[in-house]
């Protein structure tokens, strides 16, 4: 990386440039790059630069503000590094991603009024739209779980496989597609499972769902009218999950989690038919299911459980070696579910099921009377990146900026929350974190929220008493703003201690 040196005798003729009205001698003495990456920020937050827009080429904006063309190199590499932008050769850099900004009237402006509004949002009883309400609000540093780095979403391979799907395509081909999913997507779900997670499946035997969600709601469906009412789950496990789960009339029981996973022994003795788990990457606790955990567990499905296995992020791993996925263990007593949320992005909405032969026609159906089927055009396009292997070229790739942004949170925490146990840091796209005192972790929620963070608090997630807690995903975001969104953090929890 370049280190430009700002030079005096460039800051004596400095001017001006058209360009976001930049005035360079508003920069401190020796900080040009660090103010001009800061001024294309906020450009970029505010909606001046909005996404596709392109920057002035280095030697142009160097030339209006009449610095050396380092300090603008300099610049936009920071802003490559963080994400925001994109050299695309000839065609210029392009803005790809906003930073996360507060606007005027946001959280940082807000009264006591609104201090309240943020408490209410953390009541300790959530309510189904808690994550669409926590979404809707502005904040500065979002370090809420459950999202990749979209940044790095494949745009050129995506758009590279869409073309030459299209070139492909007939007019029959803008029919109603099968419901359960076109047969080249279900085809590339079967190669993918077989050589990513140790599954062998039949294309026949794959459901393409709207992402994880979708296949829960389907699973709940099916196994009511199959007499089953109660689903357990881990504890703590995931509030989005047993929110579904109760929306279609489902019971949750919770079944205790420790360093080696589910405790079968109290799963046997909650008596539950069926149980939803994360063995490859427990959420939130990232505890991975150990080898004799698994046994006892396929035990007790041999013995008429159904297991319900959410392949939570099992891809992202960085201190440990792969684990299989329990559907590759004993097929016909475990409904077995994924998606490419969190490789690629949750807006695609694409995943898939596979469910024991007994249920199968009936997820079929279910499937049917609840949308026809997903998006054919997307489903081919990622058909293709699935088979050519770009879709392991991406994950290799997000992998190293994932481990990047982990290990800086990792530091940050240690920094800032001395104080904090880290959990589940060896895979996935979030950390649990946990603290020895007698404050409420909803309120260190509200109170990162009125800062401008927002986080989730591990009570959420918790049917039973638990030491407060918070849950925090690094991979949507820049080193710079975990640093700041950590040390935020520290500072509110030192007022609690």
């Amino acid at each position: 990386m370049v280190r430009a040196k700002d030079s005096p005798d460039d800051r004596s003729k400095a001017t001006g440039s058209d360009f976001l009205q930049l005035n360079i001698a508003d920069a401190p003495t020796g900080g040009l790059s660090d103010w001009l990456a800061e001024q294309l920020r906020l450009a970029i937050s505010d909606g001046r630069l909005p996404l596709g827009s392109t920057l002035p080429a280095t030697r142009v904006l160097a030339g209006d503000l009449r610095v050396s063309r380092g300090v603008v190199t300099e610049t936009y590499q920071r802003l490559t590094e963080d994400g925001h932008v994109v050299g695309r050769g000839r065609a210029g850099t392009i803005v790809v991603a906003a930073p996360l900004a507060v606007p005027v009237g946001g959280v940082r402006r807000r009264s006591a009024a609104g201090g309240a509004e943020l408490r209410a949002l953390f009541a300790a009883e959530p309510g189904s739209d808690i994550f669409d309400a926590l979404r809707a609000v502005p904040a500065r540093i979002d370090l809420a779980p459950g999202v990749p780095d979209l940044a790095a979403f494949p745009r050129v391979a995506w758009l590279r496989a869409e073309r030459a799907v299209l070139n492909e395509l007939t007019p029959a081909d803008f029919r109603y597609g099968d419901p359960s999913g076109t047969p080249a997507l279900r085809l590339a779900v079967a190669h993918w499972l077989a050589r990513n997670r140790g599954i062998r499946a039949d294309p026949a035997e794959v459901v393409i769902v709207a992402g994880v969600a979708q296949s829960i709601g389907l699973l709940a469906q099916v196994l009511r009218r199959a007499g089953i009412s109660e689903v357990a789950v881990e504890e703590p496990s995931s509030l989005g999950v047993r929110q579904h789960l109760r929306n279609w009339g489902m019971a949750t029981p919770p079944v205790a989690v420790d360093a080696e996973g589910i405790r079968v022994d109290e799963l046997r003795a909650s008596g539950a038919p069926a149980a939803l788990l994360t063995p490859a990457h427990q959420f939130p606790t990232g505890v991975v299911l150990d080898g004799e955990r698994r046994r006892e567990l396929m035990r007790w499905a041999g013995d008429g459980g159904l297991v319900i296995e959410d392949d939570y992020d099992a891809e992202h791993r960085y201190d440990r070696p792969p684990v299989p996925a329990v559907r590759a263990m004993l097929a016909e007593q475990v409904c077995y579910t994924g998606s490419v949320s969190k490789l690629l992005a949750p807006a695609l909405r694409l995943g898939w099921l596979l469910v024991p032969a007994r249920y199968l026609a009936d997820v079929r159906a279910a499937k049917r009377n609840a949308d026809l089927g997903n998006p054919v055009l997307a489903q081919l396009v990622l058909a293709r990146l699935m088979e050519s292997g770009e879709m392991e070229r991406q994950l290799r790739f997000v992998r190293r900026r994932h481990r990047r942004r982990r290990d800086a949170m990792i530091e940050a925490i240690a920094e800032h929350l001395p104080g904090a146990s880290v959990h589940g840091a060896a895979a996935g796209l979030h950390l649990m974190i946990t603290f020895d005192g007698a404050f409420e972790d909803a309120d260190f929620a509200a109170a990162a929220l009125a800062r401008g963070v927002k986080v989730q608090p591990l009570s959420w997630h918790a049917q039973r008493a638990h030491p407060p807690g918070l849950v925090l995903g690094y991979a949507a975001n820049t080193i710079t703003e975990i640093n700041e969104g950590v040390a935020i953090l520290g500072e509110i929890g030192r007022t609690l201690r």
